[in-house]
C-alpha cells in the first residue's frame, strides 16, 4: 500500500508539470513514467505475470495519460509494420540477460544508435518499443529486476540526449501533434523510417556485442 501511495503521489506531480514549462528533470521523470506504463502494457499483452504494484499503477491522468495513450498507438503501429523487429531483441542481439551491465551496455548502444542521423518522434516511439521488448524479455527469462534498469536507462539516455530536443517542443505533449489531422501514409511513412533504421542496427550491432572469442 506505501508503494502504491507513493506512485500515486508521484504521479500526481508528474501531471502538474504539464500545466508549465517542465524542467529537465521533469522531463526525465516523465519519461520514465511513461516508459514504465509503455512496458507494463506490453507485458500484459505478452501474457506475461508480471507482480510489482508500481508498475501495475497506470500514468496519472490528464495530459500524461493522452501522451502515454498515443505513444502506445503508434507503438502498436510501428510494431504492426515490422512484428519481429521488437519481439525476441536480447536474441537478436546475442545478450545474456543474467548481467546489468551487459543489458545497460546493449540498451544505451541501441538507443545512441537509433538517434545517429537526428531525432525524431518516430525514433523516440521505437526507443520504447525496444525498451518494453526488452523487458518482456527480462521478466519471460526470470530477470525481473532488470525492468528497473531498463526504465533507469532510458531516463538517463533521455537526460543526456533528448532533453534540449523535448524542451524546444513544449515536452512531451508535442507527440499528440503526431496523430492531429495528420495523413495516415504520412505516418506510416516516418514509423517505416524508425523501423528500418533500428533494422539495420540490429543487424551491426550483434556484431559488436557479440562476445570476444
Amino acid at each position: 500500500m506505501e508503494v502504491l501511495r507513493r506512485s500515486s503521489v508521484f504521479a500526481a506531480e508528474v501531471m502538474e508539470v504539464f500545466d508549465r514549462s517542465p524542467t529537465d528533470k521533469e522531463l526525465v521523470s516523465q519519461a520514465k513514467a511513461l516508459c514504465r506504463d509503455y512496458i507494463n502494457s506490453r507485458l500484459i499483452r505478452a501474457g506475461v505475470s508480471w507482480s510489482k504494484p508500481e508498475y501495475n499503477a497506470p500514468v496519472p491522468g490528464g495530459k500524461l495519460a493522452e501522451v502515454s495513450a498515443i505513444l502506445l498507438r503508434l507503438g502498436d503501429e510501428l510494431e504492426y509494420i515490422r512484428p519481429n523487429v521488437y519481439r525476441n531483441i536480447a536474441r537478436q542481439l546475442n545478450i545474456s540477460l543474467h548481467s546489468e551491465t551487459v543489458v545497460t551496455d546493449a540498451f544505451l548502444a541501441v538507443a545512441a544508435q537509433i538517434f545517429t542521423a537526428g531525432i525524431t518522434w518516430g525514433k523516440v516511439v521505437s526507443l520504447y518499443a525496444v525498451a518494453a521488448g526488452l523487458a518482456v524479455d527480462c521478466v519471460r527469462h526470470a530477470q525481473p529486476a532488470m525492468v528497473h534498469t531498463i526504465v533507469d536507462c532510458l531516463g538517463e539516455f533521455v537526460r543526456k540526449t533528448l532533453v534540449t530536443w523535448l524542451k524546444r517542443r513544449g515536452g512531451w505533449a508535442d507527440i499528440t501533434k503526431c496523430v492531429v489531422n495528420t495523413d495516415p501514409s504520412l505516418r506510416s511513412h516516418w514509423l517505416v523510417a524508425a523501423v528500418c533504421s533500428f533494422g539495420h542496427f540490429l543487424k551491426t550491432i550483434f556484431f559488436v556485442l557479440l562476445p570476444e572469442r
